[in-house]
């Protein structure tokens, strides 16, 4: 009974501390693990305002991962497919971001990756 009892104790603790990491986030497509991962990051961070979204950036041969910032004033990230911070495009106390973006030299096409579903 004492044996029952305590492997009943265990495999709570181990369900409690496995449910983080199984957080199951919807994607539209594939992305890098590091994408991935930071996407989870938010999606375990408190519910911004607009909602949190990740958005693909394809210019110029090149992918990036466009994550937007919380409500008033804040940056919108660019990261590369390394999760590398590229630069803030936009957003901030101007709205014209950190001023350290490359020059891309063709459009940017865009797509939605994840949006947050929290309310």
């Amino acid at each position: 009974m004492k044996s029952v009892r305590i492997f009943a104790i265990a495999f709570s603790i181990a369900w409690l501390f496995s449910m983080p990491s199984c957080l199951q986030i919807e994607l539209n497509e594939d992305v890098p693990a590091c994408i991935e991962h930071m996407i989870k990051q938010r999606r375990r961070a408190p519910v911004q305002n607009p909602p949190a979204s990740v958005w693909k950036w394809e210019v110029d041969g090149q992918v990036y991962y466009y994550f937007t910032g919380d409500c008033c004033d804040q940056f919108n990230e660019l990261y590369d497919s390394e999760c590398n911070y590229v630069c803030a495009p936009d957003g901030g106390l101007s709205g014209q971001g950190d001023g350290q973006c490359p020059a891309f030299n063709s459009p940017i096409v865009k797509s939605l990756i994840w949006q947050d579903p929290r309310k």
